[in-house]
């Protein structure tokens, strides 16, 4: 299928996870792909594992939070591939933080990689995306940028920050017939997820297992979700056939937001 033939596409954080299924699914569908991650040589097998051979997936080495790397990385696909047309915010980093912890570090970490990050791949990419055409921005965003969890006080206000972010760059945007949306992931199978079972798990004083059980039963389909799922959600997004919505936060969370 060729849905996004020859469409430029960036996905940040692609190296694994959620990510990296995004990353697959565009190439799968014809378009040409970036990937980036602050891990090289993850980045680098990411691509050679989704495109052997190279040529439509290329990996780079780059940090979100830097704006000077981030200018450096688009000018790099820019220079490959002449401009961008699909540009997916996933790069991100949680953490537990207790609000009376003195992990201030810790605590802007979380809020530089998401929400600035976001911001410098956003300016950036928009500087090379043609005005009405196929321009899409999709964010991932979370079921924590829709409820507040005790001791995320970092992650959750990051998300809900997202989800602001799209609201209000699609309307700044839309004269341009660039669309905004972002996606609100629930519990996925990512490692992300298992570090963060695991913490929660370790404060709450019981196994990751009985944890993960819990956390289950608390999401009306009764599992985890699959990264492809998520993908499966962003190429609707990147494609034609989503034309008409900007400015929306999709969940995709196994019912679990309905509570």
């Amino acid at each position: 299928m060729s849905w996004l033939q020859d469409r430029v596409a960036l996905v940040t954080g692609g190296s694994r996870g959620i990510g990296k299924a995004i990353a697959r699914a565009l190439a799968e569908h014809g378009a040409k792909v970036a990937i980036c991650s602050r891990d090289a040589e993850a980045v680098r097998k990411a691509a050679d594992e989704i495109s052997p051979g190279g040529g439509r997936v290329l990996g780079f080495r780059a940090n979100v939070a830097d704006k000077t790397e981030v200018r450096g990385l688009l000018r790099d696909i820019v220079t490959r591939w002449g401009q961008i047309h699909i540009l997916v915010n996933n790069a991100g980093v949680n953490a537990r933080i207790p609000i009376d912890s003195d992990d201030d570090d810790g605590w802007i970490q979380v809020l530089t990689v998401n929400v600035l990050g976001t911001y410098h791949v956003t300016r950036e990419a928009l500087r090379h995306m043609p005005n009405h055409g196929s321009g899409r921005i999709i964010n991932i965003s979370s079921v924590l940028g829709r409820f507040g969890v005790p001791a995320y006080t970092a992650y959750c206000a990051a998300k809900h920050g997202i989800i602001g972010f799209t609201r209000a760059l699609a309307l700044e945007v839309v004269g341009r017939g660039i669309t905004v949306n972002a996606i609100c992931p629930g519990w996925v199978e990512t490692e992300m997820a298992g570090l963060g079972m695991r913490e929660t798990a370790e404060a709450m004083g019981i196994s990751p297992e009985e944890f993960r059980k819990q956390a289950v039963a608390n999401v009306p389909i009764q599992r985890m979700l699959e990264p492809k799922e998520i993908a499966d959600l962003a190429l609707y997004l990147a494609s034609d056939a989503s034309a008409g919505m900007t400015g929306q936060t999709i969940n995709l969370c196994g019912g679990q937001t309905m509570s």
